[in-house]
């Protein structure tokens, strides 16, 4: 039998617009006209892009993206968090605008947490809040395990943390990496962006936004701005462990439609937070909450925000 092709909403959202943005909302609209303060800091040789919105001197807020993206995956969100709160998000190195290494690991990203929320200003009004975003989770377990007091909170947004029962079934992957194609064209790039897991995405204008950032111009065309071998060269330590040893309060935010963080794996995770530790699902969001119920997810900030006061 012959296999079904794939879905192009799924593998393909933005080529039927050959290379056009879709129409956005106001209110979209508006939040990505506030231009971040742009920013360099070196960690260890390499060059990070940090974006930062809102006063500096007001309590700090860190937002940490997944893998292949980078800090603009914040610039329709930040915003919404501003005003309040010194709000701060960086590319890691290896994705984004930032610089590649020859080696990864998360004593590293977590000392890139520490030094873009230094030159940001984040510490000024006392401990600040993380937000980490799928494989963004595990810097921040990682530097919230450090030091007790430094950090006031850290929210989990549907982290690739997996039940004991779905961990024996899950491929391990073999450290082989193929470098990235190059598109002879931006439209051509463009038709190729997906997100991974794959997924449904009904905000077009945000997969715009996000894939045109995640291109560069390269020789010969255009090409995705993260490393490929990344992965081949990162060992994550025992992932529950992680969450049992932080040193701060923990929160939870998952999509209550995510085929990465499935029930049984909330439930899990929920688990090995401490006792109370809030947790929020947002209905009708995949695997990438803020592109799915972005607002939603705004509100979701806010109220756990709230349960940690400056």
């Amino acid at each position: 039998m012959s296999e079904l092709p794939p879905d192009p909403n799924l593998s393909a959202p933005l080529g039927h617009l050959e290379g056009d943005s879709p129409p956005a909302p106001d209110w979209f609209r508006d939040a990505v006209a506030v231009a971040p303060e742009v920013g360099r800091v070196t960690v260890k040789g390499a060059r990070l892009e940090t974006f930062a919105w809102g006063p500096r001197g007001r309590p700090g807020l860190m937002l940490l993206h997944g893998n292949g993206a980078h800090a603009g995956w914040w610039r329709f969100i930040a915003p919404f968090l501003a005003g309040p709160y010194r709000v701060a998000a960086l590319s890691w190195s290896g994705m984004g605008g930032s610089d590649w290494r020859e080696a990864y690991d998360l004593d590293t990203f977590a000392d890139e947490i520490e030094a873009v929320a230094g030159e940001t200003g984040l510490f000024a009004a006392g401990p600040p809040v993380m937000v980490g975003h799928s494989f963004g989770c595990f810097p921040m377990l990682t530097e919230a395990g450090r030091e007790a007091g430094r950090w006031r909170g850290a929210v989990i947004v549907d982290p690739p943390i997996f039940s004991p029962e779905r961990r024996t079934g899950r491929r391990r992957e073999d450290g082989r990496f193929a470098p990235h194609r190059i598109y002879p064209t931006l439209e051509a790039a463009l038709a190729r962006f997906r997100f991974a897991p794959m997924q449904p995405c009904e905000a077009l204008y945000i997969a715009d936004l996000i894939a045109r950032e995640s291109l560069k111009e390269v020789p010969g065309g255009w090409s995705w701005r993260f490393d490929p071998s990344l992965w081949a060269r990162l060992v994550l330590p025992d992932r529950a462990a992680m969450v049992r040893e932080a040193r701060c309060p923990l929160a939870l935010v998952t999509g209550d439609r995510s085929d990465l963080m499935r029930p049984a794996d909330a439930a899990y995770v929920q688990g090995l937070l401490p006792p109370g530790s809030p947790r929020i699902d947002l209905p009708e969001a995949y695997h990438h909450v803020m592109v799915d119920q972005p607002l939603a997810f705004v509100a979701a900030l806010r109220a756990l925000l709230a349960v940690w006061p400056p």
